[in-house]
């Protein structure tokens, strides 16, 4: 009974350490623990690599978002899925507009700063994605922390009032026709300020069922992607995103 049970915890440890791709990390921001689940190659620590950074929707969390799979979708890239506070209502999300303190703002520029320390991060390559209220954190990165970043890609997301990118960048936004939580209209207008941001709306062709490409592959493009459907991360947004970020580097 005791081999059996040896072989038994064996097995277990075996699957652990098969499934163990990823990695709690915590930073101290201004006297707040935050935290994200950190992808991360091994060739990380050796080569520059790109970082993706992720956040969730509003009332969602980091352990249920990492399964979109954006660090499936570029395992070559670090992938980082942070956790946010909570806000309005007692759920966790994101500021979606500049204010005094800036806790979300704050954790990127410390988080990042303290990923530099662990991996060779390609600073020509940093990302940053997200779902409806993490959207908006996204879209409010363009407009606050422009040079940080290569591109960016809201998903089911708007413009919030005060947010005013500035600084041509490339962008992929993916929108619901049938979107009553983020209303589809004002996706949409969120997407015309990026294409009169990035100066590219006398430049569009297809780029797929649903999908427009405003401008150029080598330029600062905007990537707009409509679906059939509702508040949703739709099967292949993860891949897209992949496939919008690898192309863009500062």
């Amino acid at each position: 009974m005791r081999k059996l049970e040896l072989i038994l915890a064996g097995l277990v440890l075996f699957l652990v350490a098969g499934c163990a791709a990823s990695q709690v990390v915590e930073w101290e921001v201004d006297g707040i623990q935050r935290e994200g689940i950190v992808y991360a190659p091994k060739a990380a620590t050796e080569q520059p690599t790109p970082l993706v950074l992720a956040f969730h929707g509003f009332g969602d969390m980091a352990l249920n978002f990492q399964r979109t799979d954006i660090h499936e979708a570029w395992p070559e890239a670090i992938v980082v899925y942070f956790q946010g506070l909570t806000t309005r209502r007692g759920m966790p999300g994101w500021q979606s507009s500049a204010s005094a303190e800036n806790r979300d703002l704050r954790m990127v520029d410390i988080a990042v700063a303290a990923l530099r320390e662990t991996y060779q991060i390609d600073d020509a390559r940093i990302y940053a994605t997200g779902f409806s209220n993490g959207g908006m954190f996204t879209y409010l990165l363009w407009a606050e922390r422009p040079d940080l970043f290569a591109a960016f890609a809201p998903i089911a997301a708007r413009l919030r009032p005060g947010v005013e990118p500035a600084v041509p960048k490339p962008l992929f936004h993916a929108a619901g026709e049938g979107d009553r939580v983020v209303d589809y209209r004002a996706q949409l207008a969120a997407i015309e300020t990026a294409i009169e941001v990035n100066g590219v709306g006398d430049q569009s062709r297809s780029c797929g069922q649903g999908c427009t490409l405003y401008g150029s592959q080598s330029g600062a493009p905007v990537m707009a992607w409509v679906y059939p459907a509702a508040h949703v991360w739709p099967t292949s947004t993860s891949e897209r995103i992949a496939d919008f970020f690898r192309g863009h580097a500062k």
